[in-house]
């Protein structure tokens, strides 16, 4: 879709269109359609990280717990499946899924939301990587590593659009 039609949407029109950008997140392109019109994808991009920086403490949680955890065999959003598998995350042997799930949980009882990374581009041995190494940060400053991802993955999905 070109940006002049974006910009020519309805407010519900835009919901419906980029609700999905920012994970089980309507509220992020909702906020953000009054700054319309949008000069490029990096303006739009940008007006809606602006949203998220400037929700409260607990909706930046709620936005971070949105997402699924890496590698997880539940019912996730197709843009998740389709990373993660680009990610080789389908393709995990039982050690490495088994690795992934502890992982997983243990990051999750650390921090309070699921790990998050922007997996395009990369591979299963360097998340998992990031994923030990990332597990040992303080928790503000692995809160703010989050929504830095969740912006990474929200700009790269907003490309593909």
């Amino acid at each position: 879709m070109q940006l002049d039609q974006i910009n020519a949407l309805t407010t519900e029109q835009f919901i419906a269109l980029l609700g999905g950008i920012f994970e089980h997140s309507p509220w992020v392109p909702e906020r953000a359609w009054p700054e319309r019109p949008f000069t490029s994808v990096s303006h739009l991009s940008d007006r809606m990280n602006a949203v998220v920086q400037a929700a409260s403490r607990n909706e930046q949680l709620a936005l971070l717990r949105a997402h699924p955890d890496l590698g997880t065999r539940a019912q996730v959003s197709q843009s998740s499946t389709s990373e993660q598998a680009g990610a080789g995350l389908n393709q995990l042997t039982q050690t490495e899924y088994d690795d992934l799930l502890n992982l997983n949980s243990a990051y999750r009882a650390k921090f309070g939301f699921p790990f998050l990374c922007a997996v395009k581009g990369s591979g299963k041995a360097a998340i998992l990587e990031a994923l030990r190494t990332r597990s040992n940060s303080a928790p503000e400053l692995e809160f703010e590593e989050a929504l830095r991802q969740v912006f990474r993955i929200a700009r790269f999905r907003l490309e593909d659009l």
